[in-house]
């Protein structure tokens, strides 16, 4: 559907506020009760290792979610607790925070979307106010735009492509388009419906056709990849008669493996479809080309970011979230609930793993004496060699810095083997320090599918003072299926991990 919407100037939805002791302290977090406070609000105490800095939010309890960088490098951060912009200069390293005059009292919203428009504006979604912002930064004015939608929506990532804003309605099942180059009184949107009744819309990237990739799925029963051809289709409503023209007749479903749960993250690089999955500890590949999914499986979340004290996690995840690409076509993903930022390098197939230092032991299961717990990374941003994140429950943002050199370089004698099932193979695992590492270091050997299984004989924490190789041997079970698969194999220390990817190839 083709139409208009107007500009939006005033906000009257307020959340609730549980029936809790609250002790006012003129701050946001007076939007939580006490017993809250330290679960929402952190303790905004700066760390920082060799590889990440992080930076405290003057203002206390923001919530920052949503970040971008503009063009200088500037870090631009949505604070879902005040609903005010942030902006970071790190040359200065400092802050400036930007009134809302249109957000209500006391309002809360989740801000999962931003982008930087060539023009130097600031485009953002929001979720409890069913809208879209936009932030002159000139004139420092802000402007909200409700959001086209049929009953319960939810807009989620945002992207300014070309002339276009670009947003998936995650519970409206659907993309929009909008057109912000009209008056602010009007604006022109287009809506694609999903091809699955009942699902929900995720993330969405551009391939270099100028095709829109995004997801539709139903929670932990699984979905479908679409591939939109947005020019034939546009072409095609300039010419038909748009009462009869159907947007699903540019649309291709791809059908998602049966163990692709949760895709929130989707991006494009090299010409390949990378999906993150929140629901597990991998990320999954497709090549249009040959319709093949292949999942590349983290290294499983350390024990001081879930804690386990009381014994109940049996299984912890890494939950990848949101996934982009850089400018030499690396992927960068946020682990979750592994506190880590990762980075891919899908030409040598390896994968860095940076830890972060913040931890909110309210999100884990914790040993009060210990550090432990989650700092709630939800976004990030790339800057050429920096990668900007925001800790959502911890008042703070950080950045990676990815050109500081590593501290020790990971071999193998072999990067891709063969199976068949029940078979195993041995490979040769090498870890040469580049630096002094005055700490242990251990093992990381993960599998994603149930039937390959990757073990060492020593496996046990090492000291990494010189070079150590070891024995990694894969095994596929009797039940094994043909086809194409990854394993992960490498070290770590408390900082980062480093790891590379073993292909698997089960033969028939």
């Amino acid at each position: 559907m083709l139409t208009s919407l107007s500009a939006g100037v005033l906000l009257n939805n307020q959340p609730m506020i549980q029936d809790e002791e609250i002790t006012t302290t003129g701050t946001p977090a007076d939007n939580f009760p006490d017993s809250q406070r330290a679960q929402f609000c952190g303790s905004s105490t700066a760390k920082s290792t060799e590889f990440i800095k992080e930076y405290s939010i003057p203002t206390v309890c923001t919530n920052p979610l949503a970040v971008v960088t503009d063009y200088s490098g500037n870090v631009w951060f949505a604070e879902t607790n005040t609903g005010k912009l942030g902006k970071f200069d790190p040359i200065t390293e400092s802050f400036i925070e930007f009134e809302n005059p249109l957000w209500p009292k006391n309002g809360r919203s989740m801000i999962w979307g931003m982008d930087y428009s060539p023009d130097g504006s600031i485009w953002y979604t929001d979720e409890s106010y069913d809208s879209i912002w936009k932030f002159t930064p000139d004139n420092q004015k802000y402007q909200r735009i409700a959001f086209p939608s049929e009953g319960d929506s939810l807009p989620q990532k945002l992207k300014i492509l070309g002339s276009q804003v670009v947003v998936n309605d995650f519970n409206g099942n659907k993309l929009t388009f909008l057109d912000p180059t009209l008056s602010n009184e009007e604006l022109s949107y287009l809506n694609i419906p999903s091809p699955v009744d009942g699902s929900v819309t995720g993330d969405f990237a551009i391939d270099e056709d100028n095709n829109i990739w995004y997801t539709n799925w139903i929670f932990q029963q699984g979905g479908v990849l679409v591939k939109f051809d947005q020019d034939a289709y546009r072409t095609s409503i300039a010419t038909a008669n748009e009462n009869s023209l159907q947007a699903l007749d540019f649309i291709q479903v791809f059908q998602l493996p049966v163990d692709l749960f949760t895709p929130n993250g989707l991006t494009v690089s090299d010409g390949l479809i990378w999906i993150a999955d929140t629901s597990n500890s991998a990320i999954f590949t497709f090549n249009p080309d040959t319709n093949q999914f292949i999942s590349y499986p983290t290294s499983d979340p350390k024990v001081s970011t879930y804690g386990n004290f009381t014994g109940v996690i049996k299984a912890p995840i890494s939950r990848p979230y949101w996934i982009e690409s850089n400018s030499v076509g690396h992927l960068v993903f946020n682990e979750q609930t592994a506190n880590s930022i990762a980075m891919l390098d899908p030409k040598t197939d390896s994968l860095v793993e940076y830890f972060i230092p913040s931890k909110n032991p309210a999100w884990g299961d914790c040993d009060p004496n210990l550090d432990c717990g989650l700092a709630q990374v939800f976004d990030f941003a790339i800057y050429k060699d920096k990668i900007w994140f925001t800790e959502w429950v911890e008042n703070k943002i950080g950045v990676v810095d990815t050109s500081v050199p590593l501290p020790f370089d990971v071999s193998l004698d072999t990067q891709d083997i063969s199976l068949l099932p029940g078979e195993s193979k041995n490979i040769s695992l090498t870890i040469t320090p580049q630096s002094t590492v005055d700490e242990n270091a251990s093992l990381i050997l993960s599998d994603y599918v149930t039937f390959l299984d990757v073990t060492s004989d020593k496996s046990l924490p090492f000291q990494l003072d010189s070079p150590r190789t070891n024995d990694v041997k894969i095994t596929a079970s009797d039940e094994a299926a043909p086809g194409t698969y990854k394993v992960l194999v490498g070290a770590q220390i408390e900082d980062v991990s480093i790891s590379k990817f073993v292909t698997v190839t089960i033969l028939p």
